[in-house]
């Protein structure tokens, strides 16, 4: 039989050893101090994470104050990839993404002086055809509609971003914010990737391969509307995100918004497929369906050709489900910015502007 007792800081333990007795002992190492005081960003982990039964999702105002600390740098590595990690496996609630926006968004260099139109977010990559949708907001460029584009890029491998895509078309990616400014007032386009209008939110976008989950950040990143544009268009890959994005935009203040699934989760219209657009107007929510423009399928594409958009946009490519894809996409921007009064009236309106660009010039070309 073994008896184990303590003196001070000495264990000790006695026992028959080979028939004899036999006493030893061992010291305890001695611990670390305890952590006496919480860091400041470990309620809102602790909220997002206490189990099953006392976790609860943030409200607006915790989400804005996480964001803001996040922003400032006052956040831990590790606290920060549970954060993102927590809100990604439960699916986050419109106060979610409308609280980290409204953070990320304050964050970010204002522009002065600029106004746009249409606020685009392209946020996905395409990777079964070419992003058509590309082509779409140069029209509605080209028909005096000024569109800022932006989107964060290069997260995931096979897929073809409009940075590479508009590259084809002599349309260079902004480098700055102030960059995007100029180009506006001269062109009416502008595409900003997130790596050129925040390098901390493109940190976290950065972190997919080490966390192995896609961030929040696709989300939320595509209501940031950095701009303060009166109208933004995006797109789900998810229908359930449809209302998340609507009630969203909605807290953010935003008047005129149109959310739909899109083309590879880009906001691009599904020709052959009805399309459930969830829209603001003048700051209310409602939603309308769509019918399917043509009867054919377009098949998934052999390869991603970026040429081929130029081909598309000089003439010299006639392509009449890809002309219905661009041209649907630019009815949808009408039919929410308040620009058109009806579907119909819509759908004409765009056929028209795609008909009718100047298929010399690409808007945004430097």
């Amino acid at each position: 039989m073994s008896i184990r007792f303590r003196i001070g800081r000495i264990w000790w333990r006695t026992g028959p050893s080979s028939g004899y007795d036999h006493r030893r002992f061992f010291v305890r190492k001695k611990a670390d101090p305890p952590v006496t005081q919480e860091h400041p960003f470990a309620p809102y982990v602790r909220i997002l994470g206490k189990g099953p039964h006392l976790s609860r999702p943030l409200t607006f105002d915790e989400a804005r104050d996480a964001a803001a600390m996040i922003m400032a740098g006052k956040v831990e590595p590790v606290q920060l990839g549970a954060f993102l990690c927590l809100l990604r496996v439960r699916t986050e609630t419109p106060e979610e993404v409308g609280g980290l926006a409204r953070a990320f968004k304050d964050s970010l260099v204002k522009p002065v002086g600029v106004s746009v139109d249409v606020d685009w977010a392209a946020w996905a990559g395409k990777t079964r055809q070419l992003p058509y949708f590309l082509l779409a907001a140069l029209t509605l460029a080209g028909h005096g509609i000024s569109v800022l584009m932006h989107g964060a890029e290069h997260h995931s491998a096979g897929r073809l971003y409009a940075s590479d895509a508009l590259a084809a078309l002599g349309v260079p990616a902004c480098t700055s914010v102030e960059d995007a400014a100029r180009r506006l007032e001269a062109t009416k386009f502008a595409l900003l990737p997130l790596s050129a209008l925040s390098q901390p939110l493109h940190a976290i976008m950065g972190l997919k391969p080490i966390l192995g989950l896609r961030s929040p950040l696709h989300t939320i990143g595509r209501l940031l509307n950095p701009f303060d544009a009166p109208f933004s268009i995006n797109a789900v890959t998810h229908p359930p995100y449809l209302a998340i994005h609507q009630k969203a935009a909605r807290l953010l203040g935003q008047i005129n918004m149109a959310a739909f699934k899109g083309e590879g989760g880009e906001a691009e219209r599904r020709p052959e497929k009805s399309c459930d657009v969830h829209f603001l107007a003048d700051g209310q929510t409602g939603s309308e369906e769509w019918p399917a423009l043509i009867d054919a399928v377009r098949p998934k594409e052999e390869t991603l050709d970026p040429a081929r958009l130029k081909a598309l946009w000089t003439g010299e490519l006639v392509d009449e489900i890809a002309a219905a894809t661009i041209a649907g996409t630019i009815a949808v921007v009408l039919r929410y910015s308040g620009r058109a009064g009806s579907v119909d009236e819509a759908e004409g309106m765009g056929l028209a502007m795609w008909r009718d660009r100047i298929k010399t010039s690409v808007p945004g070309r430097s």
